[in-house]
């Protein structure tokens, strides 16, 4: 206590001055309207620069969670549109919004492990049957399709990539509707084959690919890539066509599975035990 005295003592005008400028300033600032205004402009923009700083940090270690939250919101939305929905979404988040009035179902995971340097690659998501999910339901992200699922256990699952030789997905020119299949020839990530497309297909590259359909696993149109190039099978009557994916197939994080709540009703309708 008593240096501080001491101090006080010693540097009694020094520490005047301040106190008298301080007071002048303040006045000034409180008679004058434009110190008034510029005074509040330099306080905002500096404790507004701190708000930002702190508010960046924090949303950097909450990245993982307004991920997981936009991935859902995604999937809802991703509901509507396949179902055909105009729906509007409940302000609460704990509505189960996973099934709608409709005809597919969304479920969301994440890729734990992705395959892509073998001519037989396969992801793994950690999502499984204690989930929902089975056998032959399809896997895609916002930008296009991954694969089908193949393969589950009770909390995890097998999803058949489409840069797998074994991979073949129903697909069509997105501006003509010509159907082919799309397989995947080995030979490079970033590239896969649309076959069997009629020699009487208006193709031209830079054309859209999308799921033909004509399954009960993949809706229709769903994205697949563009055309890179085209050339004419031997036969001479139909084109093999080397697409460029949307996805990039070595990047995935998260996905969507859809099932098509009809494809029970339908193998049955086009299988039936009698014939």
């Amino acid at each position: 206590m008593q240096q501080i005295i001491n101090f006080v003592i010693r540097n009694k005008t020094s520490l005047l001055f301040l106190l008298l400028f301080s007071v002048s300033i303040a006045l000034t600032i409180q008679s004058h309207s434009y110190h008034k205004s510029k005074f509040i402009n330099s306080a905002n923009f500096f404790t507004g620069g701190i708000y930002e700083s702190a508010s960046s940090v924090s949303n950097y270690f909450d990245l993982k969670t307004q991920n997981e939250i936009l991935v859902e919101e995604n999937k809802i939305l991703r509901s509507q549109i396949l179902n055909g929905t105009d729906s509007i979404i409940s302000e609460s988040s704990r509505i189960d919004t996973t099934t709608f009035n409709g005809r597919y179902k969304v479920t969301t995971a994440k890729i734990i492990n992705n395959n892509y340097t073998s001519s037989k690659n396969y992801l793994t998501i950690n999502k499984g049957e204690k989930h929902g999910l089975r056998e032959d339901l399809a896997v895609i992200t916002s930008q296009g399709i991954v694969g089908i699922i193949d393969n589950t256990s009770n909390g995890y699952a097998r999803v058949l990539s489409i840069l797998n030789t074994k991979s073949q997905i129903n697909a069509q020119l997105q501006s003509s509707n010509h159907i082919g299949s799309l397989v995947w020839d080995a030979k490079s990530a970033s590239v896969i084959q649309l076959t069997d497309i009629s020699k009487f297909a208006p193709i031209k590259q830079g054309d859209t690919i999308v799921t033909g359909g004509q399954s009960s696993i993949f809706p229709q149109g769903i994205p697949i890539g563009t055309v890179e190039d085209f050339v004419i099978d031997i036969g001479g009557d139909t084109y093999t066509v080397n697409i460029k994916p949307f996805n990039d197939m070595t990047t995935l994080s998260h996905v969507y599975i859809i099932e098509n709540l009809d494809a029970e009703e339908i193998k049955q309708l086009e299988n039936p035990i009698n014939e």
